[in-house]
């Protein structure tokens, strides 16, 4: 791995956390970052929701399959699109502006030394239902993910996921 690229490959799934506060500076910091994303024709359409109550967290968890850990968690962030503000009004674009929007934020998670987990929303029904009862989300507001984040418990070990088999030059 090349050593410049490290805090790419530290970034992991981290699903169990401290007993510890995040500060509303890195939670400010964390936000920033995410928002650097890339988005089609600079439209930004994501609108993010700051959980720390540990009952609301507790709520949403029950909602999602797989995100038991939200329950544990200092601090949840529920990413989610403004369909009339996405460019062309198109879902795809949507989905691919939050989905940069998310990946920046688990980054800075883990360069900030925290951790944190992509929990998926979109397209299932039932979870986008949950979350939009839950937050009483306008019907133009569409979640995409949850990160569940907090200082970790657990240090996954950096890795890499790169395959040669996958790569195609200049052809299939």
């Amino acid at each position: 791995m090349n050593p410049i690229l490290a805090p790419l490959f530290a970034r992991r799934s981290v699903r169990k956390y401290q007993d510890k506060p995040v500060p509303a500076a890195v939670i400010r910091d964390v936000l920033e970052a995410a928002m650097a994303a890339p988005s089609a024709n600079a439209k930004d359409p994501w609108e993010i929701i700051v959980v720390q109550k540990p009952d609301v967290l507790a709520e949403i968890a029950a909602g999602l399959p797989y995100g038991k850990m939200l329950a544990g968690a200092p601090v949840g962030f529920v990413v989610c699109g403004d369909l009339r503000r996405v460019n062309g009004q198109h879902l795809s674009y949507l989905l691919q502006d939050c989905s940069a929007c998310i990946e920046n934020l688990l980054l800075a998670l883990s360069m900030l030394g925290l951790g944190g987990v992509w929990l998926g929303v979109h397209p299932r029904e039932d979870r986008i239902a949950h979350l939009h009862g839950l937050f009483r989300l306008p019907e133009h507001v569409l979640p995409i993910g949850v990160v569940s984040a907090g200082y970790p418990a657990e240090q996954p070990a950096p890795r890499t996921r790169f395959s040669p088999a996958r790569v195609h030059r200049g052809k299939w």
